[in-house]
């Protein structure tokens, strides 16, 4: 599954990863949280931990989003932005693909395939 979004307030998206790092390591205080959620990456790692996606419904990080969709509602008009989410993300469409006779990540085991191979589109 892929999911876009677009980081509205930078401020309050480290914020909401830190407090979800908090919420998966309930023995952690606030400065591991600042340590272990720097940039980006961990942010985004530290939400999709929490809430099983980067731009979660939950009530922790959603807010009302009633903008137009496009076809399929997979994607969502240009320029109109999330701006009150408590995560500082709005939502900017997914998109899911599934891949039939392709061999499995789990085939692979322990040893993984380049990463470019891991996300290449299959003719």
């Amino acid at each position: 599954m892929r999911q876009d979004a677009i980081i509205v307030d930078p401020d309050r998206f480290i914020a909401a990863a830190r407090r979800a790092y908090l919420a998966n390591n309930p023995q952690a205080c606030a400065q591991e949280a600042r340590q272990a959620v720097t940039d980006v990456r961990d942010a985004a790692y530290a939400l999709i931990e929490r809430y099983g996606a980067l731009t979660s419904d939950h009530p922790d990080v959603a807010s009302d989003d009633d903008r137009p969709r496009t076809h399929g509602g997979t994607g969502l008009l240009p320029d109109v932005l999330v701006t009150d989410r408590p995560d500082g993300l709005s939502p900017a469409g997914s998109l899911g693909v599934i891949e039939l006779d392709v061999v499995s990540l789990q085939s692979f085991g322990c040893f993984l395939p380049d990463v470019d191979d891991l996300f290449r589109s299959r003719p």
